[in-house]
């Protein structure tokens, strides 16, 4: 687990802990120190915590004037034992959103499993929050499991994912190039199931 590094090629674009708005602003990262351990494994030290003991991010771009925020993902999202939902949505997403941002991609590259709770809230929450705005959250390369977990929890009532967007090649592209094909895929008119 530990050399799996966050994405890095859009740094020279945007770097989180430099920005006055971000969650993350102010951080200070090791190349050297491993401190966060994801069960008993340590992960690289460029990862973020925000609460949770099994799920890691790296806020990668946030786009202000366009309104968008793309964060990559590690871990185990839990919210049956950890109620990840509700740090991620009170120390990420809210920070965010009061800061103008209503679209948000979630790479899940990295993302091993997810465990739903009973409970869909903070989804329902976050989903009503982004509607006024024409807003969305997009799950971008989720293994199969998770999805068919994600699918059980009825998730595609309040979240983006499945075969569009999966396989989507973004690492070599530009945060703009991105958000774009999100876009087209999302308005290409395939719904949610509600």
């Amino acid at each position: 687990m530990h050399d799996i590094e966050p994405h890095f090629r859009w740094r020279e674009y945007y770097t989180a802990e430099e920005d006055s708005r971000s969650p993350f602003t102010g951080r200070v990262y090791s190349e050297f120190e491993f401190t966060n351990k994801l069960y008993n494994f340590y992960i690289h030290p460029q990862w973020d915590a925000f609460g949770s003991s099994t799920l890691y991010g790296k806020l990668l771009f946030v786009d202000y004037e366009e309104g968008y925020a793309m964060m990559e993902l590690l871990g185990e999202w839990n919210d049956t034992l950890h109620n990840d939902i509700m740090f991620l949505k009170r120390n990420v997403v809210d920070t965010l959103m009061h800061e103008g941002i209503y679209k948000f991609v979630f790479f899940c590259d990295n993302l091993l499993n997810f465990h739903a709770s009973m409970d869909d809230d903070y989804y329902t929450e976050w989903y009503e929050e982004l509607l006024d705005e024409g807003g969305w959250v997009a799950l971008v390369n989720i293994r199969p499991q998770v999805e068919e977990e994600l699918h059980d929890a009825h998730l595609d009532r309040y979240l983006f994912f499945g075969e569009m967007y999966n396989d989507l090649v973004w690492r070599n592209q530009k945060p703009a190039i991105v958000e774009q094909m999100l876009e087209t895929i999302i308005h290409s008119g395939i719904k949610r199931l509600n």
